[in-house]
């Protein structure tokens, strides 16, 4: 087991990542000391972790299970208020602690729920996936969407600790696996050419489940993001959180407008990658070179490469609902290099016209 911290003064935590880790009892006898526990899934993990977490909790717990359905298109208040409610049924209090047990949907949804039940009750993630392991498990930040904008509702609320067991992505679709590469690959594009370098190696061991091989992109992956969210937890003007986002503006447009769920939050993040890439290109801030280099790993990852078909004028009004535009800028992470990245508005519209309109394939 390998243990990483995210140095956030009194919000401070670990994570670990290692095998088996669900059956790890001193870990839970660690950071789970509540006597209620309410763990928080869905329906296709529920069957196969659920039962071997409750065992490891102890005997001497009261268990919660809350299981959500599963997909992007149900991270919704109404799916929120089902939280709630079996909370509150079974007269939970201040001191119930929560579990997020499954991918990025489930662990958005659950530290939400802790943020806001009886104001902030502690909570741990266990992510399921790939995604959710490398990237929205840690950093603390958590939400709902909106039908007018991904992740719009939310709040910064640290867990106690994460647990990334890389057994559990054995069960994982060559799909999900995927897509939890795009946010692998991210962190190689906005500040790290040695591990982007270290990817274009690897990435068929990868994409083969090769055990090593995860357990290493897991730890580098949690490393930059750890990082970043200690730099600038809050994401604020110095905008050095914000760089995460590569890709971002053009995904959440691509996953409101296709619906939720039927484009992978990575797969869509994959293609806004390859958006800004062309992008900073047609600046003349990407060497070509290195725009070909994106596209063929994110393509070696079994990620598309070719954008949806969608309206400039759609993709511009959906663009404008993101968290990051400013008025009637859009506010967009752009590169210079591979392993370097930056939040700017200072671009030729033009550019960013052409860059919508492109035909990728």
């Amino acid at each position: 087991m390998k243990t990483l911290n995210i140095n956030l003064g009194d919000r401070s935590y670990p994570i670990y990542i290692g095998h088996n880790l669900l059956n790890d009892k001193e870990i839970f006898q660690r950071h789970a000391k509540a006597k209620t526990i309410a763990i928080v899934t869905n329906d296709i993990v529920a069957p196969l972790y659920l039962n071997i977490l409750t065992q490891t909790l102890g005997k001497d717990k009261k268990i919660i299970p809350i299981i959500l359905p599963d997909g992007e298109s149900y991270k919704n208040l109404d799916t929120l208020n089902l939280i709630y409610d079996e909370l509150l049924k079974n007269k939970a209090g201040r001191d119930v602690l929560l579990i997020a047990l499954g991918g990025g949907v489930v662990g958005d949804i659950c530290g939400f729920a802790a943020a806001s039940f009886m104001r902030g009750v502690d909570f741990i993630q266990i992510p399921t996936t790939l995604l959710s392991q490398v990237d929205s498990s840690v950093g603390g930040k958590t939400g709902i969407n909106h039908s007018l904008g991904k992740n719009m509702i939310g709040a910064f609320y640290q867990p106690k600790c994460v647990v990334a067991d890389i057994n559990l992505l054995n069960t994982l679709p060559q799909r999900e696996l995927s897509a939890g590469l795009a946010e692998v690959i991210k962190y190689g594009l906005i500040r790290d050419l040695e591990f982007f370098n270290w990817l274009e190696t690897y990435m068929k061991k990868l994409t083969n489940k090769d055990s090593a091989s995860l357990i290493e992109a897991v730890e580098r992956s949690c490393t930059n993001k750890a990082e970043v969210v200690e730099a600038d937890e809050l994401e604020s003007d110095k905008n050095i959180r914000a760089t995460l986002n590569l890709g971002h503006t053009f995904g959440h447009a691509i996953e409101n407008e296709m619906g939720y769920g039927n484009w992978l939050h990575g797969e869509a993040v994959a293609i806004g990658m390859i958006m800004a890439a062309f992008m900073s290109k047609e600046l003349g801030w990407l060497r070509t070179p290195e725009y070909l280099r994106i596209i063929q790993l994110i393509e070696l990852a079994g990620l598309p490469i070719t954008p949806p078909d969608i309206s400039e004028k759609k993709f511009l009004d959906l663009m404008m609902s993101d968290k990051k535009t400013k008025g009637n800028q859009i506010n967009l992470v752009l590169q210079t290099a591979i392993g370097e990245a930056m939040l700017t508005n200072e671009y030729d519209p033009e550019i960013l016209s052409k860059t919508l309109t492109h035909n990728f394939s």
